[in-house]
């Protein structure tokens, strides 16, 4: 396992070309690779267009091809289906071609070629990613999305994937069995969570820096004679940096020449980098603009980090692993200022800045060893390369460069920046999941502003122990976060496993009861940070607002791809805009607010607003599905 993930990696890549391919070898490249076993003679090609001329190979003892015997002898439906022994390519719509690992028992006779199958060109067009097999949305397919999972467990017989061929001569690029450990969603376990792990801790650590630097804004104003909002543009400014990257980075994270790393590595080395003169830089100017691009630059955590976890882990159980994802996102930032609060009062208010460099550079190091690639057409699409430069076989494609090669940069770029809003503003459960969640996100930031006049001039906290009272936020996160797994798994799994998935508003559940979260705890915050008022009062209005928004967020964070699946990095993408958008005003104008209304009425306000929430919620569940059968977007 070390060995492939190191193979894999930046590193594994570099030693690769710098050795013209000597080390790190792959199976296509070595020599007792059985190249035929999985391909029959492909060295060969039939005529373009010419189906007649297609190579199909000769049957093995017992099989049968096209209505005809080994011998070419007619035979009966009956006798053809017993001397296939079952074999099955089901075609879904005409829209893919796959075989069937779960209900098919069928395998080729030793040494034998395997049959491939004949498509018409026009279809291979419209045929899914090779994923499909295995990244299964409908409820169809939840059988098999449960039966790969447990492929990828090690418990189940691996079958061969049969091959497709086009009229046209091209030959399919997939997975060689549905076993194949090319494939992330038949790592292991242990494989599985080590690489889960590090993209977690890369956006804990992207997340946390934003808010880190709250505790320097007392000496940003002291250090360069500025005001408090423009202080505080260093947080707000990072925010904004990280609202506008995914319409870049994600993007580019589905195109299979880059994959997930190259987004992932080329961005965050660049970030370490920005985070030596951010933090010796002596301008506000300077500092502002430096906070802007190491946000930028590390925005690749908000939309691709979900998508990392689709890559590797089936519909059944994603969940876990989203929870875990968006539980490092959501209590980063909560985890700063208690960081940087004790450090930045001893050391000054550069220290915070030196931090992130700190726990950033080690997470580089790491990921330069040992973060492999997880994109299944970026894996695909390097083996078909491998594949054609053994055989000499052009006509030898994955699937992606099938699907792109008539697309222009201008139109994937179009598609990149249009598509997340043409789907916006044209679908309306879309349009409020993206303001509803812009909403609780942009509260969630007017925090920062809000504690420093409530725990340090109400309680007499110093800035150390304000840092501490953000805990509340990961303890309300953690509490609801462990049920939700709870519920999940002795609750949810099990009955999908039982009577198969229910319709995509069946993931909001919970968030019909924690919808009203929200508004409960900004009024209790509001209204109880007085000096009369014991200061843990407020605090439970921060958990119970905390834990019951992490829920909410989960449940449309789910909802959206399962509802939208080809365009999930798109809505992602605009989703993000939206939330930082938000936040970056939210960061601005979260101190007038608080201070011109006061802590109670400001709170009350946005506890008003974060009430239509509850009411977009129970309409998205009830009216969700006919909203779907609707829209054009959307999966019906």
């Amino acid at each position: 396992m070390v060995w492939d993930i190191v193979r894999d990696s930046t590193f594994g890549v570099l030693v690769r070309l710098a050795t013209g391919n000597k080390y790190f070898s792959y199976p296509e490249e070595k020599a007792d690779f059985e190249f035929v076993r999985y391909y029959g003679d492909a060295t060969h090609p039939p005529h373009p267009r010419d189906e007649s001329q297609i190579d199909v190979p000769e049957p093995g003892p017992g099989e049968a091809i096209d209505g005809h015997d080994a011998r070419g002898t007619p035979v009966s439906d009956g006798d053809e289906e017993k001397a296939n022994n079952e074999k099955k390519i089901e075609d879904d719509d005409a829209s893919s071609t796959t075989f069937d690992p779960v209900s098919s028992p069928w395998t080729p006779p030793p040494n034998s070629e395997r049959v491939s199958n004949v498509l018409d060109a026009e279809k291979m067009e419209r045929i899914g990613g090779p994923t499909d097999l295995y990244n299964a949305s409908t409820r169809a397919s939840a059988a098999n999305a449960q039966g790969n999972e447990t492929n990828s467990l090690g418990r189940a017989r691996s079958q061969p994937i049969v091959p497709v061929r086009t009229t046209t001569g091209t030959i399919l690029v997939d997975w060689y069995e549905t076993n194949d450990q090319a494939n992330p969603m038949n790592w292991s376990a242990k494989k599985k969570a080590f690489v889960a792990f590090q993209i977690d801790f890369y956006t804990f650590a992207v997340y946390m820096a934003s808010s880190i630097y709250t505790s320097s804004e007392p000496g940003v104003m002291a250090h360069f004679g500025v005001g408090s909002t423009k202080a505080a543009l260093g947080l707000a400014m990072y925010v904004l940096g990280y609202g506008l990257g995914p319409l870049l980075w994600s993007p580019m994270s589905e195109i299979p020449i880059f994959g997930r790393n190259v987004p992932y590595v080329g961005t965050f080395i660049i970030y370490v980098i920005l985070c030596v003169p951010t933090a010796l830089v002596d301008n506000v100017g300077g500092l502002l603009f430096l906070r802007f691009l190491t946000g930028f630059f590390g925005s690749p955590c908000l939309a691709n980090g979900g998508a990392s976890m689709q890559d590797l882990f089936s519909p059944m159980y994603i969940p876990y692993a989203i929870t875990i994802w968006a539980a490092a996102a959501f209590c980063g930032p909560a985890l700063g200022p208690m960081i940087s609060g004790f450090s930045v009062t001893a050391k000054g208010w550069r220290w915070s800045l030196w931090e992130i460099l700190w726990l950033s550079g080690p997470v580089f190091i790491f990921w330069f060893f040992f973060l492999p690639e997880t994109s299944a057409d970026t894996i695909l699409l390097y083996r078909a390369r491998r594949l054609r430069k053994m055989t000499n076989n052009s006509n030898l494609q994955s699937n992606s460069e099938i699907k792109r090669r008539h697309l222009t940069f201008r139109q994937i770029a179009a598609d990149a920046i249009i598509k997340p809003f043409e789907i916006m503003f044209k679908d309306p459960a879309v349009l409020f999941t993206n303001v509803y969640t812009a909403l609780i996100y942009g509260i969630y930031y007017s925090f920062f502003e809000a504690f420093a006049l409530v725990y340090g001039p109400i309680y007499g906290f110093n800035l150390g122990l304000t840092g501490v009272a953000f805990l509340t936020v990961i303890i309300g996160a953690l509490i609801t976060g462990t049920c939700f797994v709870c519920l999940l798994h002795f609750v949810v799994i099990p009955q999908m496993k039982v009577k198969g998935p229910g319709k995509q508003e069946d993931v909001l559940m919970p968030s019909l009861i924690m919808v009203i979260g929200p508004p409960i705890g900004l009024f209790l915050f509001g209204w109880t940070a007085r000096s009369s008022v014991h200061w843990i009062a407020s605090l439970v209005g921060i958990a119970i607002y905390s834990g019951s928004v992490f829920i909410v967020t989960l449940g449309i964070f789910t909802y959206i791809p399962m509802s939208y699946p080809p365009y999930a990095a798109s809505l992602f993408a605009g989703n993000d805009i939206c939330r930082s958008l938000m936040a970056f005003g939210a960061v601005l104008y979260g101190r007038p607010l608080y201070m011109n209304l006061g802590i109670g009425p400001a709170s009350s306000l946005l506890a008003g607003l974060s009430f239509l929430g509850v009411i977009g919620i129970w309409l998205l569940f009830f009216f969700g599905e006919n909203l779907r059968k609707r829209s054009k977007f959307a999966v019906h």
